[in-house]
């Protein structure tokens, strides 16, 4: 499950190093464990949304955890809703539209096929924007790898999985390569996070009739409106909080390789929480396509670094 921040290699976060000679506080959790905790968090609050579906349905619970996401981040932040060009605000409803289609799409896919493999099929969205980004011959390797992964997930025909749920991870995985282009641009327009909530409340408001819809009065039980907000905490301002904390100082592209490993703490919060378990074929697609994340990522670290190093006017 994707997180506001969370994308693979999104950079839209600024990367601000720790002065140098600055104290290290012993017994924290460090910058790599800060990126760990947050992934954590993200996927077993996909997992307590898929508990959660039976009560309120897929588009109820992703309305529950948009709205009380928004609520959150609307308060903390307290964004100026003056002084924004149109462009501003065109670019926060794009973005907050393809939040709301990125999360309603997954979880449509996780409540119909289990959670491991539904990340482990989103994040081919953002690895072929990486690729396709690079443009290097090396990525033929990596896009090799990711099309074994999903041809042994899919066992040759997607037959032991529901291939509504593969397509809808599928389309989610594309949402989410729009997300990292929208929020990329989102962060230069905005301060801080404020571009973030309010999209975030651009895209509740949009998601809004769609979890009505399908729930109606249901959204209004009180059980269900807690464990909503619990979805919202895990899935959204924890993990965004963290990691915001950790790339103050984490490169960027430490953090897109720990990103990487989504899909196998996916399948691990599918196991402990939901008893979804994977046979040890569907354990080497997901090992696959993660190895094929953390090449797209590194290709892409070794030509930034070899730009740098080129004398000027090269």
């Amino acid at each position: 499950m994707t997180t506001p921040s969370a994308a693979v290699p999104s950079t839209a976060t600024p990367v601000v190093p720790a002065p140098a000679g600055a104290p290290r506080r012993r017994g924290s959790l460090g910058p790599v464990g800060l990126v760990l905790a947050g992934g954590i968090s993200v996927q077993f609050g996909g997992a307590l949304a898929v508990s959660l579906m039976p009560r309120a349905g897929a588009m109820g619970v992703v309305t529950l955890r948009l709205v009380a996401a928004a609520l959150v981040l609307l308060v903390i932040c307290r964004p100026r809703l003056r002084g924004h060009s149109r462009a501003d605000w065109g670019t926060v409803v794009v973005f907050g539209l393809t939040m709301a289609a990125m999360n309603g799409l997954f979880y449509q896919s996780v409540a119909r096929i289990p959670l491991g493999p539904a990340v482990t099929l989103e994040v081919l969205g953002p690895l072929a924007l990486s690729v396709l980004a690079s443009r290097r011959a090396i990525n033929l390797v990596w896009a090799g790898l990711a099309l074994a992964g999903v041809f042994l997930l899919g066992g040759g025909g997607f037959g032991s999985l529901d291939r509504a749920g593969v397509a809808f991870a599928l389309a989610a995985g594309a949402m989410w390569a729009a997300y990292i282009v929208f929020s990329a641009r989102t962060g230069r327009r905005f301060p801080q996070a404020d571009g973030l909530a309010l999209a975030m409340g651009a895209a509740a408001l949009m998601f809004l009739p769609l979890g009505i819809a399908e729930s109606g009065t249901k959204l209004l039980d009180p059980t269900t409106i807690l464990l909503g907000s619990a979805v919202a905490l895990l899935s959204s301002v924890l993990p965004y909080t963290l990691e915001l904390l950790a790339l103050r100082r984490l490169p960027a592209s430490t953090f897109a390789i720990l990103m990487s490993l989504e899909p196998a703490v996916a399948a691990t919060a599918g196991f402990l929480v939901l008893d979804q378990a994977l046979t040890t074929t569907e354990s080497a697609a997901i090992a696959l396509v993660i190895a094929a994340s953390m090449g797209a990522v590194r290709t892409q670290v070794g030509r930034r670094k070899a730009n740098l190093g080129e004398p000027q006017g090269s």
